[in-house]
Order: structure tokens, then sequence, then C-alpha cells
């Protein structure tokens, strides 16, 4: 059996889908920003705080658990600046109590969702695992944090974990019952999907004179699907012995701009945006793109869906959602 902390939530969601064909599972998940809608059915809900070591030990002392998956985190880079300390108790605090309740119980297999934010600003094309890592916001080194503490905790109790960094997660479930939506919405996708379908007056794009081909920023968009899929193989490879300790970046290895996600948008709906230019945002790195060559490697997991795919399947979900 497995626990998933952060099941009902956009990525968490999209694994459970996938886990509940192998594995019994177990959901924790206060739904503060996911949806009971979104659980899905032979998954066994528990509604409660991860920082809740009642609620932890009940959860433990009544279901066989074999591995914890982690996904629930506050995760808005800007709240993060504005708010640290709920960062530091949510994503910190309240990890080091689910690791804790777990070892005590003595469950020690773990996955964890970390994040690209962990690199910084990297001044490479390509970010491989070996990259410093050099978060410049408290989410980022939330994360990092929890990074260090689960090799501390390796060394000392041993636990076996895999740590995977996502870079950006976009998409749909191809159901179109799961997709990606924030309060208040930060994700470029999204935010173009919801102008083109009049929910928004005009795109924003911040920075026009970034040193790559046109201008704009670059990113590593890996649909949820890939994601959860690559989840599925790290706790395979836990559970088998296979992995004791690993770190992969999770991205489809390929950069794509601003400008080519907009103009991708408007080729997959049909619909012309209303474009506003505006100065850089700060801490926007120009590029960041994945290297995913070692989970392929060591687990021959490599994403499969491409860009113009992903946007479809958001644009299903996102239509569907109108009424």
């Amino acid at each position: 059996m497995i626990l998933v902390v952060g099941g009902a939530g956009y990525i968490g969601s999209h694994l459970v889908k996938e886990l509940v064909n192998e594995k019994e599972v177990v959901i924790l998940d206060n739904l503060s920003t996911g949806f009971r809608s979104l659980v899905d059915s032979n998954a066994i809900l528990v509604e409660g705080n991860l920082g809740d070591e009642a609620v932890l030990n009940e959860i433990f002392g009544k279901y066989p658990i074999e591995a914890v998956m982690h996904f629930a985190a506050n995760s808005l880079v800007g709240e993060s600046v504005q708010d640290p300390y709920k960062y530091y108790e949510n994503n910190v605090g309240a990890t080091l109590t689910l690791l804790n309740t777990m070892l005590k119980h003595d469950v020690k297999n773990f996955i964890f969702s970390s994040t690209a934010a962990t690199y910084g600003i990297p001044n490479v094309d390509m970010i491989d695992e070996d990259q410093p890592t050099d978060p410049i916001n408290p989410y980022g080194r939330s994360k990092l944090m929890v990074e260090q503490i689960l090799e501390d905790f390796a060394q000392a109790y041993g636990l076996h974990y895999v740590v995977l960094r996502y870079f950006n997660a976009a998409g749909a479930h191809e159901s179109a019952e799961i997709g990606e939506s924030h309060d208040p919405e930060t994700h470029l996708i999204p935010i173009i999907l919801q102008h083109l379908l009049g929910q928004r007056e005009k795109i924003s794009v911040f920075g026009t004179d970034y040193e790559t081909q046109d201008g704009t920023c670059i990113r590593d968009y890996i649909h949820v699907t890939d994601l959860a899929k690559a989840h599925i193989i790290a706790l395979q490879a836990l559970l088998s012995g296979k992995k004791n300790t690993a770190t992969y970046n999770l991205g489809n290895g390929k950069g794509f701009s601003v400008k080519d996600v907009i103009d991708t948008c408007e080729k997959v709906t049909g619909v012309k945006p209303n474009i506003e230019y505006a100065d850089r945002r700060p801490g926007d790195p120009a590029r960041l793109v994945a290297s995913a060559t070692r989970i392929y490697e060591d687990l021959g997991w490599k994403a499969s869906i491409d860009l113009e795919e992903i946007i479809a399947s958001a644009w299903k979900w996102h239509k569907s959602q109108v009424n």
C-alpha cells in the first residue's frame, strides 16, 4: 500500500490515476489547493494536514504502508518571498514530521517532489543533476533543505529515497477530468488558454531582451502524465532495491520560448492572442532546460509527449471547465 501525500492536487491526482492500477493507495490531503473531485474512486482519502502527527500515526497504524510519495507543498515563488515562514513551516517543518513518523513505523521508502528552482539561475544550456544548487527564493530553498534532510536521514536511519526535480509540469489528463488550475493562476499555459477563452483581457510577456532566439525566456515543459509515469518507475526502483538513493531531473530536454508557447497555443486553438509586452520580472532566468539523461540511463524513463500535445490536452480540459 502506498501513501500519497497531496494526492488530490494537480500532479498528485495524475499519479494516483496511474498508481491505482498497480497498488492500493491511501491519500492524505487537506484539500487547501486540491479537490475531492480529483480523487480516484479506487483510492482511500484521509482529509488532514501533513504536519498533524496524530493523523499520520493513525494512517501508519491502520494501513500497511510500504512507501510514501510526497507531493504536498506550497509552491508559489512570489508568495514565498512575501511569506517565507509559511514555506519553511509547511514545506520543511511538516515534511520533517512526516519523515519522523514514517521512520517510527519502520517505513523507509520515500519519493519527493522537488523542483528546478533548487538550481537558481544556472549558466548552462542544459541543466544536469551535478549542476550546483543555489536557489534564489524561499520556495527553492525549502525544497533544497528537504533534499539535504533526506541525505542525512539516509545516512543516519537507512531511509531510501528518490528526489525528482520537476521542470515545468503542464497539460491535462487524456480523459479531460483533471487539469491545471491555480488561484491565483501563475503558470504560462493556463494563463494563455484562459485568455484565448475570453477569461482574461490580454497576455503579458515579461521581458523581450533576453539572450535567447526571440528575446523571451525559455523553459522546459513536461506533460503531467509523463511526470506521473516517472514517479511509478522511481517507486518500482525503490521497492525492488534497484535504487536506495537517487536524484533525477524530470523534463523534456527541449526548451521553448514564451513566444513559442504562445504561437503553439494559437495554432492549437485557432484563436489570435492579444499580447502586452512588459519589463523583465526580477529573478527570471533566461533559460531553464533539463538534461534528463540520468533517469533514462538508470531507469529507462523519458518524456514522450511534445509541446503541441501538452497544449492540446490542456485546451480540451479548459474548454470543458467553461460551463
